[in-house]
């Protein structure tokens, strides 16, 4: 008889999260069609994929990653950005930002949803996926750098999923969370955030074979963004939260953000400055592909205007940061968001990949350009991660907020 209360209560905690995030006004269900009718546009675009095959993207022999990997890689940033959050709100007890942790690992898990999803489109069919997952694939663990990334995001995975999860369910009962169910867990993913973004960079820095990557700069410089683009996003993500709901989220919480956002691209800039120096002041064979991405090759020059265009918006964003009166004006702070995590995003994704394979090896130089089919199929899984973000957003508001509560439900019987 328990055991079938307990299942009950279960069943009505999940019954009423799906009515809590599939309720709202009309502005709620546009903003849900939207990103409802642009995931199904990526989905039939990967349709289209998957019944041709890699035909219809742009991706070859001589760049075999391109804008899929891109993204996966910005997104391990992304993911790993929640530490940033998870420190000051379980290690030292601020109040002020405990408020929002729980929206930040919402995030990085919907984060690593992306990158798995990233990863699925760009091995082509769905059931090779199986090969690279724990206990059903053959992960040639632990020779390969591969399957150290699978395991590290596979963890991470499971840690943001059932963090949060066990303290909305308590917080749904109206309970105390115990900390001995879920602190461990805690300071288990504050050590693997660092590694999930660490792995990712061996993955290209151990590549002896291409020098644009084979750098030991590149985990501390992944990191380093990951700071950066992170609470750029979730400023945007709380600002956005304030606007339209009725959390109310601390202005502490902005300062804290700003202040690590500020240190965190300056450092970004400084250690891109050190690659630069590195390449174009040795002068040797390998500049090649940072000649390529910074001012192109025997005309051959599709990443130049992003590249700049990239470093130009970081710049904006470090003189709003550094501007007080501009750092405390919101119409400027946004605009500097968006462009420091679009910056990053560009630096970052198809800043780092592509240049790596130009020119390959052998000299030859082929560019690369994300197809039709590889942008909608991309735009497709950034939709339906804001997707379940939204909703699963709405869901953590409304526990938080204390709308959402068990008692209310079943009165208390």
């Amino acid at each position: 008889m328990l055991k079938g209360g307990l299942m009950h209560k279960y069943a009505v905690f999940w019954l009423r999260m799906f009515r809590c995030a599939v309720t709202g006004n009309a502005r709620y269900f546009l903003w849900l069609g939207l990103l409802g009718v642009l995931s199904l546009l990526g989905l039939c675009s990967y349709g289209v994929q998957f019944t041709q095959g890699f035909t219809v993207t742009n991706l070859s022999d001589q760049v075999s990653w391109g804008a899929y990997i891109a993204n996966f890689t910005f997104l391990v940033g992304v993911a790993a950005a929640a530490v940033l959050l998870v420190v000051p709100s379980y290690l030292y007890k601020d109040m002020e930002i405990k408020k929002v942790v729980l929206l930040g690992e919402i995030l990085a898990l919907v984060a690593i949803i992306m990158c798995l999803l990233f990863i699925m489109v760009d091995l082509g069919r769905p059931d090779r996926f199986i090969h690279i997952l724990p206990f059903f694939g053959k992960l040639n663990f632990p020779q390969s750098i591969l399957a150290w990334d699978v395991i590290v995001l596979s963890g991470y995975l499971f840690l943001n999923a059932f963090i949060p999860g066990y303290l909305f369910y308590m917080k749904y009962l109206g309970k105390e969370p115990k900390a001995k169910y879920y602190l461990p867990f805690v300071f288990i993913s504050i050590v693997w955030a660092i590694s999930i973004h660490t792995v990712t960079a061996f993955l290209y820095s151990g590549l002896g074979g291409r020098p644009y990557w084979n750098e030991a700069i590149l985990a501390p410089r992944f990191i380093v963004s990951a700071f950066a683009g992170g609470p750029a996003l979730l400023m945007l993500i709380f600002q956005t939260s304030r606007r339209f709901t009725k959390m109310k989220i601390p202005e502490a919480v902005f300062d804290y953000l700003k202040r690590i956002m500020t240190y965190t691209m300056l450092i970004n800039f400084f250690l891109l400055g050190c690659e630069v120096f590195k390449e174009f002041y040795t002068d040797s064979t390998h500049i090649l592909s940072a000649r390529y991405l910074f001012f192109g090759i025997h005309g051959h020059r599709m990443l130049v205007p992003y590249i700049w265009s990239a470093i130009l918006m970081e710049l904006f964003a470090i003189f709003v940061l550094l501007t007080p009166n501009l750092r405390n004006n919101w119409k400027f702070m946004r605009v500097a968001c968006v462009m420091a995590f679009v910056g990053i995003w560009v630096e970052k994704g198809m800043g780092l990949i592509v240049p790596g394979f130009i020119p390959t090896p052998l000299g030859d130089l082929v560019e690369y350009t994300p197809s039709k089919i590889e942008i909608l199929v991309s735009l497709g899984i950034w939709s339906f991660g804001a997707l379940i973000f939204t909703m699963m957003g709405k869901v953590a508001i409304a526990i938080e907020s204390g709308e959402l509560r068990f008692q209310t439900e079943e009165n208390l019987r």
